[in-house]
């Protein structure tokens, strides 16, 4: 039961107080607002975190498994720890394995000096969230020419995040203001911007976005192909939020609080941008959220495909594009641990945004 005190603030509440109290009693959708809070946090200090920097490698390490962290030696209880590790190459099959020396325990340290790096690009360091101060510690093993496949990763975690954040922020640009113009205007100005949103949308993305990425200069660097690639995700993207922006304010351009502004001498733009579109701001901000995911699903395809973000940039879909064949499934499945990554992400944004979308009728 709730008190008259509580009652009545729940009714004299603004629109944010009342999404925001619906939004806290989702709890998927805190917890998966929790999780995109580590991942972007991870990602955006990806050099303490990681281990070791991006394009470190050592060929002698090449596959070598995860190494599951440890608390007992020799009977006794230890804090957590691995085995130094040694290597051997078959001959015969060229296969690499790995053996435990039993007596060679490596405490696991947090805050240990390792690789020097520049934090953000600025701030000079050597300290990195956990390691061990001698050999080697590989919490998800090594890809194939010995690169930490844990710290790749989390500086892959920064690119293809980023991704859907910069092509969404593009789409939601294009689809707030072609639909408000197209919406607001309407004749021969509307039947212009639906035909062309008609025309988009009959095309099929994928081979679409090969064909457009595979045509960007291959003497680009990693950054130019990153904003390249974000560029062509968000083409496609702007279309859906345009038609149904363009459908509100069809139907709010007479409502009596647009007459009022008409009147008060608000010109056509400030009646779009301060008037109508606010007036379903909540409905933006989930669309903003759900869309996210397609864009890192996009990007991972491309890359995945080989058209998209290229070494020595490292994204999800790079990583997994390592890892498409059937010997790597058998012998080496660690490099599928991007694929996880990707999996939670999505997920998360998911139930953010069904958290939202249920928070944004707070009377519901």
């Amino acid at each position: 039961m709730s008190s008259p005190r509580q009652a009545e603030s729940y009714y004299v509440a603004s629109q944010w107080q009342l999404m925001r109290r619906k939004f806290r009693n989702h709890r998927l959708a805190v917890g998966g607002l929790v999780v995109l809070a580590i991942f972007y946090g991870v990602a955006l200090f990806a050099e303490f975190f990681a281990q070791t920097g991006p394009k470190q490698y050592d060929v002698a390490l090449k596959h070598h498994p995860p190494q599951r962290p440890r608390l007992f030696h020799e009977g006794r209880l230890q804090r957590p720890f691995v085995y130094f590790t040694s290597g051997s190459t078959d001959l015969l099959s060229g296969f690499r394995s790995y053996n435990e020396d039993r007596s060679r325990p490596l405490p696991i340290r947090l805050f240990v000096r390792g690789s020097e790096y520049r934090l953000l690009g600025l701030i000079p360091g050597n300290i990195h969230l956990f390691g061990v101060e001698e050999g080697h510690f590989f919490p998800f093993g090594t890809n194939e020419i010995g690169r930490d496949v844990y710290s790749l990763n989390v500086y892959a975690a920064r690119v293809s995040l980023s991704v859907g954040f910069v092509g969404v922020l593009l789409s939601f640009l294009l689809g707030c203001i072609l639909g408000g113009i197209s919406g607001y205007y309407g004749g021969s100005v509307d039947m212009v911007v639906q035909r062309f949103i008609d025309f988009l949308v009959s095309l099929p993305q994928i081979p679409l976005w090969m064909a457009f990425a595979a045509v960007l200069p291959s003497g680009w660097t990693s950054i130019q192909r990153y904003f390249a690639i974000t560029i062509i995700l968000s083409i496609f993207g702007w279309a859906g939020l345009a038609r149904v922006v363009r459908g509100w304010l069809l139907s709010t351009r007479q409502a009596d609080f647009v007459l009022a502004a008409r009147l008060a001498g608000a010109r056509e733009p400030a009646v779009v941008v301060r008037h109508l579109l606010p007036s379903f701001l909540s409905y933006l901000i989930v669309s903003l959220t759900l869309s996210v995911p397609a864009m890192i699903l996009g990007e991972t395809a491309l890359s995945f495909l080989g058209v998209g973000i290229r070494p020595p940039a490292v994204s999800w879909g790079t990583m997994l594009a390592d890892a498409q064949n059937v010997t790597t499934l058998f012998l080496y499945p660690w490099l599928l641990v991007p694929g996880i990554f990707v999996i939670v992400a999505v997920l998360a944004f998911n139930f953010v945004g069904d958290g939202l979308r249920d928070a944004a009728d707070p009377y519901k």
